[in-house]
């Protein structure tokens, strides 16, 4: 337990509230399969689930290190959202303007493809689609408000809405707001109880998932654990934020960590003050930006950044978080909303993500080695994952689909700085931004040139 009482690690809120799952059995052995997936996240799960649908003959067996949804899936926001991960930018040099927004309300729709399957299968995961609603809170926030909103404007099916400081303070009551943007493809869910009732999903398609196995090192048609192998048609690379851990993965993707923290239930005061009734999902203009939902039993579940970086690509192993972090997370609610001050934080943890290079999601398919891959989201799985497992499906079947098409398909970033550089570019970046945002926060009305170089440092621009 934290100081005050507040209950850290244990994977995560959501699991906690949930109660850890029972263990599955390990892999009994080296067998053989069609498709063999490393990883029950929502990535694996999506695709096991897919395949199944589309394909009920195959074998599908699933590996996991711990048990499904003990990563990142059952420990982030409850963001299921229309981000494009990495900026429509990212593609424009080399595709069309129709196939980036193809991307787009693919996404769009994705959101809604989620929603319907947990209404399928009988999977109560708190979903309330009140869409995204983003703050600004000082004038240079303001400026990229208002350059955001143009930039979305010049695309189809983004639908965003600007809205006065009166009509965000009428949404969500956030002290010093001037101004925002909602949009409706965004709804909050519950993570862990989507992604342990999708995992009971492919099982009941045929699916075998063995846990508390983990993969040492993906090869041509091979998955090596310590227990055995698992040789197979296709191997699906469906790791994430763990992708470090993998042999010969230790540069792919850089393991970011972010942290949250959650509020007992608030009182009737404090939701009278703050409002909040369409359960938007909420964010903000920050450099160093905050993510935050109110929960289907009316506490506020908020995260950002803690140490976004532990040196050597390191991963936690049950979600523990940093005091000072705490202390960050808190006084961001307290400066949002000042009627919760008095609000007991119940619980904190943490959880990583993968980043590639470049910022950029990407998933694919080497025929030659068999060798299948999705990820690198940077925040934008929940939603993503769902679009990467479709997509994944239909590659490992053959199919030529509008999903195989689109421009994250084959995309291949560049790999991190090796030690000690990638842990020094990491620090400098995130304490570069934390600087711009005391910069802005003491008056500068444009977005302080600190923040800028940084971009270009972390090949965000």
């Amino acid at each position: 337990m934290a100081e005050g009482g507040t209950r850290n690690g244990n994977v995560s809120f959501w699991w906690t509230q949930l109660g850890l799952p029972a263990a599955r059995a390990p892999l009994p052995g080296s067998i053989g399969a069609d498709v063999c997936i490393v990883g029950a996240g929502f990535t694996g799960l999506w695709t096991a689930y897919y395949l199944k649908r589309a394909a009920p003959h195959l074998d599908v067996v699933v590996l996991e290190s711990e048990f499904a949804g003990f990563g990142a899936s059952g420990r982030n926001g409850g963001w299921l959202t229309n981000t494009i991960t990495g900026g429509r930018d990212r593609y424009l040099a080399s595709r069309s303007r129709g196939e980036i927004a193809e991307m787009q309300r693919v996404l769009n729709d994705a959101v809604d493809e989620v929603i319907r399957v947990t209404r399928a299968e009988g999977i109560d995961a708190g979903i309330v689609k009140g869409g995204e609603l983003t703050v600004a809170t000082s004038p240079a926030q303001l400026g990229r408000l208002r350059a955001f909103a143009k930039a979305e404007a010049a695309w189809p099916a983004t639908d965003l809405e600007v809205l006065s400081a009166e009509a965000a303070t009428e949404r969500v009551a956030v002290r010093g707001a001037v101004g925002a943007v909602w949009h409706p493809h965004c709804a909050r869910v519950n993570p862990a109880q989507l992604v342990s009732g999708l995992a009971r999903a492919v099982e009941a398609l045929g699916v075998r998932i063995h846990e508390q196995t983990p993969v040492r090192e993906i090869r041509p048609h091979a998955a090596v654990t310590d227990r055995g192998t698992v040789t197979a048609d296709v191997v699906v690379r469906a790791t994430e934020g763990f992708t470090a851990n993998l042999k010969g993965q230790h540069r792919t993707w850089l393991p970011m960590n972010s942290s949250l923290i959650v509020t007992e239930p608030l009182g009737d005061d404090v939701r009278d003050e703050i409002g909040w009734r369409g359960r938007e999902l909420l964010g903000d203009f920050a450099h160093v930006y905050m993510y935050a939902q109110r929960t289907a039993d009316d506490r506020i579940a908020i995260g950002g950044r803690g140490v976004p970086y532990r040196f050597g690509s390191r991963t936690d192993s049950d979600g523990v978080t940093q005091e000072a972090t705490i202390r960050k997370l808190r006084a961001i609610l307290t400066d949002f909303f000042p009627s919760a001050a008095d609000t007991a934080i119940e619980h904190a943890w943490s959880g990583v993500l993968g980043v590639p290079r470049d910022w950029a999601a990407t998933m694919g398919l080497d025929p030659a080695t068999g060798i299948a891959w999705a990820g690198g989201y940077v925040g934008t799985g929940v939603t993503t994952t769902n679009v990467a497992g479709r997509t994944l499906a239909d590659l490992i079947l053959g199919h030529d689909s509008a999903l195989t098409r689109l421009p994250w398909v084959g995309h291949v970033a560049r790999k991190w700085e090796p030690e000690p550089l990638r842990w020094l570019a990491v620090q400098g970046i995130y304490a570069a931004y934390g600087a711009a945002d005391r910069i802005e926060r003491a008056g500068r009305p444009r977005t302080a040139a600190i923040a800028r170089i940084a971009d270009v440092v972390a090949g965000r621009h």
